[in-house]
């Protein structure tokens, strides 16, 4: 029996910039990347998209686009810039998804040109995954707009809406071709959207780096009272350390393992389970929460190890846990969340649990009197953990 066999290997290769003010007249950045990438293409547009959140923030953000691209016309703004709602709304909601794509259509945006996204996580998820299924994949760009989106889901390789009331369950695995993380996006922002996305560093510092864990020890009162520098650096380390895992390990998920997504499993049940109320950083609090006194009481880690965690989290303003994260009996709302998670990742079920700080291991199934436990001990937010 005859066969023919294929294989080959697809380069991807994006940067993320650092910038301030990136659509001041001064501020050539955009302009040089836009110009440099595949200069022959004598006619290149870019849609911009922008999170309505955003736009309301800065007032004069439309019209500094358009000023920006009359002086830097080499690439022509398509002028009907589309705003649209932020949250996860635009997720839900494929209305937005046919904007995106309507949008794509009347203006003629081809495979050399560039869909721009300004805005947080869920509004950088939709747009891109637009972007990748419109003749099979234009150029898309992600500004960030929230602590969240610029050190953690505005980086990396994942673009998606939700369906059938799962999070994520339509996306693309498509990089970028550059994200652009203006500092001063951030200076709006509530106390309460600062702080959430914060909770992804605390994540990767747990799984990845122990001395950075210590920074953020060191750190927590400087960035939640909304220290500009120390949150540059958080961002920075943030975004480094994301994509140090994308570039080493499995950055289209393979396989089932996915230890950057360390305390999410509860959190995106629990995110449904309040209707979106309780926002992704925070949920994503609860869950490290969680799974760290997870780790402790099944002898993972030690009860300091445990305390630190939750000094942290607290320290940074977040809450421990939520009643709907209480397990009183097997068919808890959120131990439905470890099923869906398996399905999610297809295969086995795969958790990362702490063996120290800065250090994981994967394990495929969790105890439900053991996860009781340990949301009853949050819940009475015990100062002690149980050796």
């Amino acid at each position: 029996m005859e066969h023919l066999n294929q294989s080959f290997t697809v380069q991807y290769q994006y940067n993320i910039f650092f910038t301030s003010a990136l659509f001041s007249p001064e501020n050539e950045l955009l302009n040089s990347f836009l110009v440099n990438l595949n200069p022959a293409v004598t006619v290149k547009k870019i849609l911009f998209i922008i999170d309505e959140g955003v736009a309301n923030a800065h007032p004069a953000l439309i019209k500094e686009i358009q000023t920006y691209f009359y002086k830097y016309n080499r690439t022509q703004l398509v002028q009907d810039i589309l705003v649209i709602p932020g949250g996860e709304v635009v997720k839900n909601d494929t209305r937005y998804f046919d904007q995106v794509l309507e949008a794509i259509n009347v203006h003629g945006i081809d495979r050399h040109s560039f869909v721009a996204a300004i805005g947080g996580g869920a509004v950088l998820d939709m747009a891109g995954y637009a972007a990748t299924v419109a003749h099979r994949g234009i150029k898309h760009i992600r500004i960030p707009s929230t602590v969240l989106s610029q050190n953690d889901s505005g980086v990396g390789v994942k673009n998606g809406i939700n369906y059938f009331n799962k999070k994520n369950f339509l996306g693309t695995f498509s990089p970028p071709v550059a994200v652009f993380n203006d500092e001063l996006f951030l200076s709006t922002l509530s106390d309460r959207d600062w702080r959430s996305g914060i909770a992804e560093a605390i994540k990767v510092a747990l799984i990845k780096d122990a001395e950075f864990f210590e920074w953020l020890e060191a750190n927590a009162t400087a960035l939640a009272a909304r220290d500009t520098e120390a949150m540059n650096y958080q961002i920075w380390k943030c975004a480094k350390l994301h994509l140090e895992h994308i570039r080493s390990a499995d950055p289209f998920e393979n396989g089932s393992a996915r230890p950057l997504d360390f305390g999410h499993w509860s959190a995106h049940k629990l995110e449904y389970l309040t209707n979106f109320e309780v926002r992704h950083g925070e949920a994503v609090a609860m869950g490290i929460a969680l799974d760290s006194v997870y780790s402790n009481l099944s002898g993972r880690i030690t009860a300091d190890e445990a305390q630190r965690v939750i000094n942290l989290i607290q320290q940074l303003g977040f809450e421990l846990t939520h009643p709907l994260l209480q397990v009183t009996e097997g068919n808890s709302p959120i131990l439905q969340g470890l099923e869906e998670f398996r399905e999610h990742l297809g295969g086995q079920l795969t958790i990362t649990l702490l063996t120290g700080i800065g250090s994981g291991e994967e394990i495929h199934e969790m105890d439900a009197e053991i996860l009781k436990q340990a949301a009853e001990i949050l819940n009475n937010q015990s100062v002690t953990i149980q050796h």
